[in-house]
C-alpha cells in the first residue's frame, strides 16, 4: 500500500499539497545587504517552515554558494539576486509573487 499524504489523503506520488503551498505563498522579497568586511549577502524572505529548509538547500546547491537560514530569512553569500529569482521560478514559485530589488 502506498504512503498517503496526511493533509490531502492522496498517495505521496500524486500529492499536490506542496504545489498548492507555493502558489498560496505571500510575497517573496529578494534583496542584497552588506555584511562584514564589505561583502554582500543576498536575502530571500517570505518563506516559512519546511519550505524554508528545502529551498535553502536547493538555492545553495544551484547557485554554488554558501548560506544559511535563520529567523525566517535565507542568507546566501554573494550578490545572487537575478540568479536566485530564476531558481525560485524553476522550483515552482510563481514569478508574479517574487519581488527582486536590483
Amino acid at each position: 500500500m502506498p504512503e498517503m499524504c496526511p493533509r490531502c489523503g492522496l498517495p505521496k506520488e500524486i500529492c499536490v499539497c506542496e504545489i498548492l503551498d507555493r502558489e498560496a505563498t505571500k510575497r517573496i522579497k529578494i534583496y542584497k545587504a552588506k555584511a562584514k568586511f564589505s561583502k554582500f549577502v543576498t536575502i530571500v524572505e517570505g518563506l516559512s517552515g519546511d519550505e524554508l529548509d528545502k529551498t535553502t538547500v536547493m538555492l545553495k546547491s544551484r547557485l554554488a554558494c554558501g548560506g544559511t537560514h535563520k529567523k525566517g530569512l535565507i542568507e546566501l553569500q554573494g550578490d545572487h539576486i537575478a540568479a536566485a529569482k530564476k531558481e525560485l521560478v524553476n522550483l515552482g514559485f510563481p514569478e508574479g509573487n517574487i519581488d527582486a530589488a536590483t
